[in-house]
């Protein structure tokens, strides 16, 4: 396989809770470094939120700060050349946007939408968020009490109801080629 190109690059991944975000992200991290034998920078949606946006709440305001400051993290990574793969719900397409607008003055902005069906995450549901939230106890949940605006602009969709983890990076890896 061929070297990928010295230039800094974000995978940004969106999706669903119970898409399979983090899953593919995490093997497209391992592969990278086996593959390529290069430093990634994971973005886990839950560990942003827990180190870097604990300060912020669920309101349509905080979840866009939340990924403006993935997007400033992303950006500094790609600027020295990284690279970093996000794996954050991301449900407003406005985030979206100013997040490939920090990141791509420096490197490329490779937006992944994780489509699997709404009825897929709530049955992979491990930690019952879905339940609650249908039954009210979780407020402003996406998916459900929440909006979840489909990316239009989306560089590549994957469902991970119909597409396996491997097809998946077989599909991402060539973007490293470019």
């Amino acid at each position: 396989m061929t070297t990928p190109s010295k230039n800094g690059i974000c995978f940004f991944f969106t999706g669903l809770s119970g898409a399979g975000k983090t899953t593919i992200a995490e093997a497209l991290a391992a592969a990278i470094h086996v593959t390529f034998k290069l430093p990634v920078t994971l973005l886990d949606g839950d560990v942003v939120r827990t180190h870097l946006s604990s300060d912020l709440g669920f309101s349509r305001q905080d979840r866009n700060t939340n990924i403006r400051r993935i997007g400033f993290v992303a950006a500094e990574v790609v600027k020295h050349g990284g690279i970093v793969i996000s794996a954050a719900i991301a449900p407003f397409d406005d985030a979206r946007r100013d997040a490939a607008t920090l990141v791509e003055p420096n490197g490329r902005f490779i937006l992944v939408h994780v489509s699997t069906p709404l009825a897929v995450c709530e049955a992979r549901d491990v930690k019952g968020l879905y339940a609650k939230a249908r039954r009210g106890e979780v407020k402003s949940f996406t998916g459900v009490s929440d909006p979840y605006e489909t990316p239009t602009n989306a560089t590549i969709t994957i469902d991970a109801s119909q597409m396996s983890v491997e097809a998946a990076l077989t599909s991402l890896l060539s973007y490293l080629k470019h």
